[in-house]
């Protein structure tokens, strides 16, 4: 269970959002933020935060470590500034030279947490977006920013966020969807409830075209995964058996 920051961080709203009115500097923002990294997040100011992490000639704005290990680079903007996915561009290429997996984007009111992986080039996908302006939202924002705080990344629950948003991301349920053997039995239930019989292609489809085109985005092309066949070596010859778990259609099925 992630830190409960919902008292303490609404403390520092009223000051986030004045700052974005009168647009404040980055340098300024840098300072407030490091307070609130301090008085929210649990970081202490001589041994867990360092400013502006320097690497050929470029800097990350701060540091946060956990046991003296860097755990998390925080970039800031100015706080009227739009936040893009280019703005950590910087911090990217701090990390893939010392294996950091975490980026911070923050203007102080839109919190933007990236996870980098760096096996072919670097990759970031974006974990979540908190803008702490969406009063309505603000105890959900308050809850997903508290995987940040130092104690819940010293218990794993950054890692464990982690795993969890990419297990029911659009692309690992795309993969469990979009399987052959996924399709079959949603075939059989249209099957059952209508009495017509799907060609698995053509229910792929459909299954595809009610996605929102954001996820279409983050999924890719249509590709229905087919059922693995091994080879078995039997009496009459060789065979093949269906690796994939789950009962083949009936003869009047198919």
């Amino acid at each position: 269970m992630s830190v409960d920051l919902k008292r303490s961080l609404k403390k520092y709203t009223p000051f986030f959002i004045q700052a974005q009115k009168d647009n404040l500097n980055e340098a300024d923002t840098v300072q407030r933020l490091i307070k609130v990294f301090e008085e929210v997040f649990g970081y202490d100011l001589m041994t867990d935060i360092s400013r502006e992490a320097h690497m050929k000639n470029k800097f990350v704005d701060i540091a946060l470590k956990v046991d003296g290990v860097v755990r998390l680079l925080v970039e800031v903007k100015a706080a009227g500034e739009t936040l893009r996915d280019r703005h950590i561009e910087q911090a990217q290429n701090y990390a893939s030279n010392n294996n950091y997996k975490w980026v911070l984007l923050t203007n102080s009111v839109v919190w933007n947490l990236y996870h980098l992986t760096f096996e072919e080039g670097i990759e970031s996908e974006l974990v979540f977006s908190v803008d702490l302006l969406e009063d309505n939202a603000f105890n959900a924002n308050a809850d997903k920013l508290g995987i940040i705080h130092k104690q819940a990344i010293k218990k794993g629950e950054l890692e464990d966020y982690w795993e969890r948003s990419t297990a029911l991301g659009p692309k690992q349920l795309a993969k469990a969807l979009f399987n052959e053997s996924t399709l079959g039995l949603i075939r059989r239930e249209i099957r059952k409830q209508s009495g017509v019989l799907i060609d698995i292609e053509d229910l792929a489809d459909s299954i595809y075209s009610m996605l929102t085109q954001d996820n279409k985005v983050q999924i890719g092309p249509l590709k229905v995964r087919k059922r693995k066949v091994r080879k078995q070596e039997g009496p009459e010859g060789t065979k093949p058996v269906e690796e994939a778990s789950g009962s083949k259609e009936s003869p009047s099925e198919a």
